[in-house]
């Protein structure tokens, strides 16, 4: 009994955190007239009344306004986009945490001084320099792009958290013959899934949901537009085609739905990474 106020808070929030998602859920099912004359909870006074869903707005979202290939180009952007920084990161966070070399922890200074950086100071020098070479407007481009932005960050959580990890494994596989590239795969990585797990959600998530680096660098190219640049596009030029949003953002949500689920086990530990020893 001495716990039920705080269950019944975190029950209480977790109402509150969820009625928008389930708001939007009905709504995408319901037909346009419907939206503008009443509310989705109104849907609850004859539940088992089938013929006030439809599923016009996710066939008009997937097949008319091109949400389906938008939808598979933002998976082929995000995919890359969240490997390579990853793999680039944990290379140089392992280098800069066991590694004796002149200057490392001034690299690891200015890295982290790159997350005080706004990406927005960086848009007009980068895209005059990919219209040089002729790559602008390509999944290239946005790839590049969103590895550099993300790479302070993911070398900065990663070293904290391989800096961690007991010296004595590192010694012993010295001891045993290991190369650094062996121990690396072999020690460092198993180890260090759960912040390489963490800081791939965060990637994951902010190349998924982005629209000011793909609309820069994209240009608005409809052959390679992610899902943001089809939802900006959706409403129409005078807002008339709202209720469409319903069913676009609801399939823009499921993938980084998955991503979070499946790697909600170690998020929080990730989260910590390297903030304590022991």
């Amino acid at each position: 009994m001495a716990k039920a106020p705080v269950h019944i808070a975190v029950v209480a929030i977790a109402i509150l955190w969820t009625l928008p998602t389930l708001g939007l859920l009905i709504s995408s099912f319901r037909p346009a007239d419907d939206l503008v004359n009443s509310g989705w909870w109104t849907v609850f006074l004859n539940p088992f009344e089938f013929t006030q869903f439809t599923l016009e707005n996710y066939s008009t979202v997937l097949f008319d306004q091109g949400m389906g290939q938008a939808f598979l180009n933002s998976l082929v952007i995000s995919v890359p986009a969240t490997v390579i920084p990853i793999a680039i990161a944990t290379f140089a966070a392992y280098a800069l945490a066991w590694m004796e070399f002149p200057g490392r922890q001034a690299i690891f200074i200015v890295t982290v001084a790159l997350l005080v950086v706004p990406l927005q100071m960086t848009l007009i020098p980068i895209l005059r320099a990919y219209t040089a070479l002729g790559i602008s407007g390509t999944f290239l481009a946005v790839w590049l792009a969103h590895s550099a932005y993300g790479l302070p960050l993911g070398v900065y959580l990663l070293r904290n958290y391989i800096g961690s990890l007991p010296r004595d494994l590192i010694e012993a596989a010295a001891v045993d013959g290991a190369s650094h590239l062996k121990t690396f795969t072999r020690v460092i990585v198993p180890l260090s899934m759960p912040a390489i797990a963490s800081f791939a959600v965060f990637q994951f998530l902010w190349v998924w949901n982005d629209l000011l680096v793909a609309l820069v660098y994209l240009g608005g190219n409809q052959d390679v537009a992610p899902v943001t640049l089809v939802l900006r596009n959706i409403v129409g030029d005078r807002g008339q085609d709202w209720y469409l949003l319903t069913a676009g953002a609801f399939i823009s949500m499921l993938v980084p739905m998955a991503v979070f689920f499946a790697l909600q086990r170690f998020f929080v530990r990730g989260l910590l990474a390297g903030s304590v020893k022991g």
